[in-house]
This record gives C-alpha cells, structure tokens and sequence, in this order.
C-alpha cells in the first residue's frame, strides 16, 4: 500500500512528511466543537482514495460516548480553559 515511498526522492519524501505533519498538527490543534467532528480532511491526507466504510452509533449511545469523551478531557486536560460556546 506504501509501495510510492520506495521510489520517492529524499527531497519528495521531505515534502511528503511536512505535508503530513501540516495535516496532524491542524487536527491537534483543533478546538472548541472542532473536537467532535467527524475529520475526513485528515484521511485524505492517505494517497488512496476510499470511502471509509464508518458505522455512526445510534443517538443514546453516541451521547454516552461524548459524554466520556468530555469527561476524559477533565481528567488529561484539567487546565484547559472552559467556554461556554455552542457548536452551529
């Protein structure tokens, strides 16, 4: 699937880790709502082009899992400032 590396140019395997590393520090750093949305701009930083097969859980247990996802964030990041700002 990484055959294309093999033939790359140290200079084009340079380009190919800055675009890659561009593309994970704009996920890293996203805030706010941007935390819980579904990311396919990060995907399509991969040179195959599929349509991800997801499975999208059914409401009562996709708002669990937000819920320990938010909690988690008190418990790593007990920190981080705390807004009050609704998602649109």
């Amino acid at each position: 699937m990484d055959d294309d590396l093999d033939t790359m140019s140290i200079e084009r395997l340079r380009e190919e880790a800055r675009r890659l590393r561009a593309g994970i520090r704009a996920h890293r750093d996203s805030s706010l709502h941007a935390l819980c949305w579904h990311h396919p701009q990060l995907w399509d930083l991969l040179p195959e082009r599929i349509a991800p097969d997801i499975a999208v859980p059914e409401w009562p247990a996709f708002l669990r899992g937000c819920v320990r996802y938010r909690e988690s964030l008190d418990r790593q990041r007990p920190d981080a400032p705390r807004v009050d700002i609704e998602a649109e």
